[in-house]
């Protein structure tokens, strides 16, 4: 049974990229994947237009997102496993977070570019 639980935007391409690599990656069932638009809000342990502005996870009960939520899901996946150590302390979450919030501001346009590429 999943020990980890991932909410994704299904609507967003990137995501959708980022969560086939992740499925490829999680050999062993470790994390259940939740597709926010194919779920209904009261399934969701936030209000769903929280959980589709950052990233989040869920594990031991404890929902968590952005830079933690991103660490959790690497200790999740064996090849993926040192990284996520190495961001389990705050110094290190912080930056990674720090580092996510830049991501966030870029996702839009990156969003389009992908978009237009796959129209290609």
């Amino acid at each position: 049974m999943p020990k980890l639980t991932v909410w994704y935007d299904g609507a967003c391409p990137l995501c959708l990229r980022e969560i086939a690599l992740m499925r490829r990656l999680d050999r062993r069932g470790a994390i259940r994947f939740v597709n926010l638009e194919q779920v209904e809000p009261a399934a969701c342990p936030l209000d769903k237009g929280e959980l589709l502005a950052r990233f989040h996870a869920e594990e031991n009960g404890k929902v968590m997102s952005g830079a933690e939520a991103f660490a959790a899901v690497w200790r999740a996946i064996p090849l993926l496993r040192p990284l996520g150590l190495v961001f389990r302390g705050p110094r290190a979450l912080d930056l990674l977070d720090r580092l996510y919030r830049a991501f966030l501001r870029a996702r839009p346009m990156l969003q389009s570019l992908v978009r237009r590429l796959e129209r290609a």
